[in-house]
C-alpha cells in the first residue's frame, strides 16, 4: 500500500505517514510495526479497538489488565481481552529480553494483569497512539463515509472512528493509511442496519443482495452464490472431543 501511494505521488519515498489499524489480537499493527523496524517512514502507529478497550487503556498507561469486563460488538474479530501478539512487541521493545516479557506474561496469568518497565511504557507512547469507539459510533462512521462514497466494514469504520478523534486531539494533519481488514459483506448485517437505520429482515444471501443493491456495489465473488453450492462438512465436534477427532482424520 506504502509503494502504490509512492508510485501515485501521494507520498514521497521518505515522507513519513502514520497508519490506523483496527486492532484485536495485534498481529496487522505488529507487521506495520515491523515493516517501520525495516525501513518505512512510519511516523506513528494507531490502535483502534472497539468497547473492549485493553489495548487502548494498555498504550496509554503501561498496565495491561484482562480482568475487565467482556463486550460483544459489532465488530466481533476485535472482541478480545488478552492480545498474544503484545508479547511479541514486548520482546522487541525491552531489546529481546525473554526473563522480562515472560515475568510479564506469568503476572498475566496469575494475577490478571501487568505493569511495563518506565522504559517500555516510554518506546510505547513513542511508536503507537490508541482510541476506541462504540457500536454506535461504529454504525455513524459507516453512514458518514458511505456518504463520502466509501463502504467500510464495522472493522474499518472502527478505525476510521478512532483516526478523527486522534486527528482532533492531537493536531497531527500527517497523511495517515488506514488498514481496512475486511470486506463490508463479510458483516452485511450491521453495515446494512448502519446506512438504513433498520435491521435487516434476512440474514442469509437475500441480505447481501439487499446491501448490494442499496449501495451499488458487488458482493464478493466467493460470497456470490454460495448458497447455491454443495454443503461440504456436516459435522459438528464438541470441544473436549477435538483432539481423539483430529487424531482420527490424520489416521494416528
Amino acid at each position: 500500500a506504502w509503494l502504490d501511494l509512492v508510485k501515485k505521488g501521494t507520498l514521497q519515498q521518505d515522507e513519513a505517514f502514520n497508519i490506523c489499524v483496527p486492532t484485536g489480537n495485534f498481529g496487522n499493527i505488529l507487521a506495520a510495526y515491523f515493516a517501520k523496524q525495516m525501513g518505512v517512514p512510519v511516523n506513528k502507529l494507531i490502535c483502534a479497538s472497539n468497547r473492549n478497550n485493553v489495548l487502548t487503556d494498555f498504550i496509554e498507561t503501561g498496565v495491561y489488565y484482562k480482568t475487565r469486563p467482556f463486550y460483544q460488538t459489532t465488530s466481533p474479530s476485535m472482541d478480545i481481552l488478552i492480545s498474544s501478539n503484545v508479547e511479541r512487541l514486548l520482546y522487541e521493545l525491552s531489546g529481546k529480553n525473554g526473563f522480562e516479557v515472560r515475568t510479564y506474561m506469568n503476572q498475566l496469568a496469575s494475577a490478571g494483569q501487568y505493569q511495563v518497565s518506565a522504559t517500555l511504557a516510554k518506546a510505547l507512547k513513542e511508536h503507537f497512539a490508541a482510541g476506541y469507539c462504540n457500536d454506535e459510533e461504529t454504525k455513524a462512521t459507516i453512514s458518514r463515509t458511505f456518504q463520502k462514497g466509501y463502504l467500510a466494514d464495522t472493522h474499518t469504520a472502527v478505525a476510521l472512528s478512532v483516526l478523527e478523534e486522534y486527528r482532533r486531539k492531537s493536531n497531527d494533519a500527517t497523511y495517515t493509511l488506514v488498514a481496512s481488514t475486511a470486506s463490508p459483506y463479510k458483516f452485511a448485517s450491521s453495515v446494512f442496519e448502519a446506512l438504513t437505520g433498520k435491521a435487516p429482515e434476512d440474514d442469509g444471501p437475500a441480505l447481501l443482495e439487499a446491501l448490494s443493491s442499496l449501495t451499488e456495489t458487488a458482493i464478493p465473488a466467493p460470497l456470490s452464490g454460495l448458497d447455491k453450492l454443495p454443503i461440504r462438512f456436516t459435522e459438528t465436534v464438541k470441544k473436549d472431543e477435538l483432539h481423539r477427532f483430529v487424531g482420527r482424520q490424520l489416521g494416528i
